[in-house]
């Protein structure tokens, strides 16, 4: 075949593949792609590509098509740009790529990345000992691929939710490979590096949480831990001394010689335990000196992780107005233009697995004022059925009823010919001040069926570890969070609200605007004065994501001696 019969037979096949219809001896995509890649007919028709001004194929486009072809985006990318390169070329515009992308790439540890999968110095062997165009395309293809694997990993994580743990079920979405390369073959490459930092300034400040916690663990850390029992304020000796110069290790007191329990030691002690959801009354009891006790190595785990859940959510709109549960705070808050401007205490899932909440964005659509409780099925067969098998007038609060939603009398029901599988009926309470739900339900519906309610059980928010429920979150002040949510529709959102509560009947309230649900699960989380909290690894999903970060080759700092 003549180079003419060549050069069409590729312009046609790959004309055919770009509209997704070109097939290759029962061969599809990439596997397709590589087939072209690899024929004669397409070698001769590189040789026709405008920017190659050689009659025969070069030993560098052979090399990429080559190396490329296992991925279908790269791939494709070299040939519709007639090979022309990205980072390798002499030109000022491939070196301005080249330094930025290293420029970055040595940055990586900074955000808590896996330096290895870019291997930056492997790369720079590759184009310092280049001694052929083969090489050469080989060092190419290889940054490209280190360029996409960075851009991936900072702009939307480096794992997988769904494979860390059962209870992260965010959704992500990864970037489009080829508006990467686009953007960083026409744009400013510098300016493009730096736009795949999340930009979020929750993320800043973890960052440089992060960097200030490496640099004190070369310093030596926070010193010795405290080995008393329990301290309070009129106390004196070592471990008083002990206590003092760990404060001041961890910001939390100026430098002091006293060896006393003294006022200003109390005052940073309750500084700490409001930073760390403890009871701030300054003594340090057990709980706070095992805070105080934790090592700079685990809470540098702590936000390293954190900062991966806000990789997690880059293309999360959070919402100029929104709700955020940060699980292990136990808190529910509405934030209106990044401002909190509602807070209560809240109930979250009980630390086994078919009850811990899971972690998940969504809208709340609606509030259900004196709501009934469909009880969910997990409960009715291994909580209720029991009881009515033993008893048939067991919880009597809860109404039997059919598919259809009608009651039906306990006295027509054979509860002991029953198993927890084949029991037909569903159970219900109705609205009562005993109800389980309370008086107000807040639904943003879902596949969990997860939502936020009231509660009649009071008595659990004064605990400092809230997890109790089955899985929803109860609210400590649920009228008072009514009352933010319908503000913006109503110029008198008490009123209206207890109008409804007061007829007794199940009521439906729509919210005209869709307010965005954040479920999070945040162990380290800057403060509203900018330093950072830390809360306890509750149903260890903190450990589960570090050990997966450090699979993909993330590692903490050696320390030395």
């Amino acid at each position: 075949m003549d180079s003419a019969a060549n050069f069409a037979e590729s312009r046609e096949n790959i004309d055919k593949y770009r509209k997704g219809d070109f097939t290759m001896n029962g061969l599809t995509g990439v596997a397709a792609l590589r087939g072209i890649l690899l024929s004669a007919s397409f070698l001769a028709f590189a040789a026709q590509a405008p920017l190659l001004a050689q009659t025969l194929p070069s030993p560098f486009v052979q090399t990429i098509a080559v190396e490329a072809s296992e991925d279908d985006a790269v791939a494709a990318f070299y040939l519709e740009n007639g090979y022309s390169t990205l980072w390798t070329g002499a030109a000022e515009v491939d070196v301005q790529r080249r330094s930025a992308l290293f420029a970055a790439l040595s940055r990586a540890a900074d955000h808590g990345l896996p330096v290895a999968r870019y291997n930056v110095t492997r790369l720079a062997a590759m184009l310092s000992g280049a001694q052929t165009e083969g090489d050469r395309a080989r060092a190419e293809v290889a940054l490209t691929r280190a360029y996409l694997a960075y851009a991936r990993d900072l702009s939307s994580g480096a794992t997988e939710p769904k494979t860390v743990d059962p209870g992260i079920v965010r959704e992500i979405t990864r970037p489009d490979p080829a508006r990467l390369l686009s953007q960083i073959q026409t744009r400013n490459p510098a300016e493009v590096l730096q736009g795949l930092v999340p930009a979020s300034p929750h993320y800043a400040q973890l960052m440089r949480t992060k960097l200030g916690l490496e640099a004190g663990l070369a310093q030596g850390g926070w010193g010795p831990v405290v080995t008393a029992t329990s301290l309070a304020p009129g106390d004196a000796g070592d471990s008083v001394v002990a206590l003092r110069d760990r404060l001041i290790a961890m910001g939390y007191l100026t430098r002091s010689a006293t060896s006393r329990y003294d006022a200003a030691i109390k005052a940073a002690v309750q500084r700490f335990q409001l930073d760390h959801g403890l009871t701030a009354d300054g003594k340090s009891d057990a709980a706070t000196l095992a805070a105080l006790n934790i090592a700079p190595q685990e809470r540098l785990k702590s936000v390293i992780v954190a900062m991966e859940r806000l990789r997690w959510m880059h293309d999360t709109p959070l919402g100029d107005r929104h709700i955020w549960v940060n699980l292990p705070e136990f808190t529910s808050k509405i934030i209106d233009q990044g401002r909190v401007t509602f807070e209560t205490r809240a109930v979250v899932g009980k630390n086994v697995p078919a009850q811990r909440t899971p972690e998940f964005s969504d809208m709340m659509a609606h509030m259900v004022i004196n709501p009934s409780w469909g009880v969910p099925r997990s409960i009715i067969v291994s909580e209720y059925l029991p009881l009515l098998q033993r008893n048939p007038n067991a919880v009597s609060h809860m109404q039997v009823i059919d598919n259809r939603g009608r009651v039906v009398p306990r006295g027509a029901v054979n509860f002991a010919g029953y198993s927890a599988r084949s029991f037909p009926f569903g159970m219900r309470q109705p609205p009562s001040d005993s109800n389980a739900l309370g008086l107000v339900k807040f639904m943003f519906p879902n596949k969990h069926n997860i939502y936020l309610h009231d509660t009649p059980a009071k008595n659990l928010f004064s605990h400092e570890v809230r997890a109790y429920s089955h899985g929803c979150i109860r609210l400590a002040d649920p009228f008072d969070f009514a009352y933010a949510l319908l503000s913006l529709q109503s110029d008198d959102p008490q009123g209206d609200f207890e109008r409804h509560l007061k007829t007794r009947n199940e009521t439906t309230v729509k919210l005209e605007q869709k307010v965005p649900v954040h479920l999070v699960y945040f162990t380290a989380w800057p403060g509203a004065k900018g330093q950072m909290t830390y809360r306890d690894d509750i149903y260890d999903r903190d450990a589960k994501l570090f050990q997966a970060l450090e699979a993909a080759g993330v590692a903490l700092p050696v320390v030395q001696g």
